[in-house]
């Protein structure tokens, strides 16, 4: 089974795990090192932009522009 575990590297290369794990022998493992920004801050910022964005969008010339995907009833 593959498991997907958070974790930190600090400047010497130690990788610290974020949460405890068990396992039932020694695994091999492999190391992806992401960009600095968070996900949680790519959220933030599509949720601050979404009152900005919404007087565009809530528009009645975007609702016709988009009518032709909606379920017709």
């Amino acid at each position: 089974m593959i498991q997907t575990v958070e974790a930190i590297i600090n400047e010497q290369g130690q990788v610290f795990l974020l949460d405890d794990i068990k396992l039932s022998k020694a695994r091999r493992a492999i190391v992806t090192i992401l960009n600095d920004i968070p996900v949680n801050a790519l959220n933030e910022t599509a949720l601050l932009s979404e009152k900005a964005l919404a007087t565009d969008w809530n528009r009645p010339e975007e609702d016709e522009a988009w009518s032709h995907l909606q379920q017709q009833k």
